[in-house]
């Protein structure tokens, strides 16, 4: 069975991190609904979907993809870049508990889940404004025992790796080539954003379906000429709180293969 971990919005969103945006006001029940749409794509595209409490205290925690990365052999609970958003953790690695083997990145380290794009045994780490090497060597040392490789890449421009780049099948990408170096990735394949849509590179992918946001027509073309089958979603509301689609979701199949 393939879970969808998520968590709901809180009442505080406006009041998110923001890194590389203007604030904007957020019409917290337009968000909400737009989570729930997104939810329902998650399901039928398989997942279960699991939603967590959410909390005044915690503005972001809707953004659950930061707080963990799932591997078929471990979940390991990150450290998050912004020190707001560390008491997101706690209730997200009792979640995981249930699944996997739970390990932490521990301070001075600090991750966050969108900054890891895992493909096959390679694992892409972003070294952004909110992951650092402390943190980078420390993923590497839970990883080693499984025989995974991991490849630091530099992030310019965004806030994320995932912002940058994100898997769309096995073994191709859709990429920001302004954000990230395409090189970095070979010999996988790239499918490029449309050049007026940088904020494009972002997908959710449910095995083979893939959930896009509506803002991005010309880019969604692209996948869609490359044959892939894609549900379009509305998130310009959670857009505003800098976050994006799989930022919304931890996914991983409920049994380890």
């Amino acid at each position: 069975m393939r879970l969808a971990l998520t968590r709901d919005i809180s009442p505080a969103l406006a009041r998110c991190e923001l890194t590389h945006l203007e604030r904007e006001p957020i019409d917290l029940e337009i968000a909400r609904r737009q989570h729930d749409a997104y939810e329902h794509q998650l399901t039928i595209a398989g997942c279960s979907v699991v939603r967590l409490a959410a909390e005044d205290e915690m503005p972001d925690s809707v953004f659950i993809e930061d707080t963990a990365v799932v591997f078929d052999e471990v979940a390991v609970i990150t450290r998050p870049g912004a020190g707001s958003r560390r008491g997101e953790t706690a209730a997200v690695a009792a979640a995981m508990a249930a699944y996997r083997p739970v390990v932490h990145i521990e301070a001075p380290a600090t991750i966050d889940g969108g900054d890891v794009l895992t493909v096959g045994r390679r694992v892409f780490v972003g070294e952004s404004t909110r992951t650092n090497a402390a943190a980078i060597s420390q993923l590497v040392r839970h990883l080693a025992p499984s025989g995974y490789t991991v490849h630091i890449v530099s992030v310019r421009g965004c806030l994320h790796l995932k912002s940058a780049v994100t898997a769309v099948s096995d073994d191709t990408l859709l990429i920001n080539p302004e954000w990230v170096e395409v090189e970095r990735f070979l010999p996988l394949t790239v499918i490029e954003v449309h050049p007026a849509e940088p904020y494009g590179a972002n997908a959710v992918r449910v095995g083979a379906a893939l959930i896009y946001p509506t803002a991005f027509p010309r880019t969604c073309a692209r996948l869609e000429g490359r044959g892939f089958s894609v549900a379009q979603v509305d998130v310009t509301e959670i857009a505003k709180a800098e976050g994006a689609v799989t930022c919304c979701s931890l996914i991983f199949c409920a049994s380890a293969p």
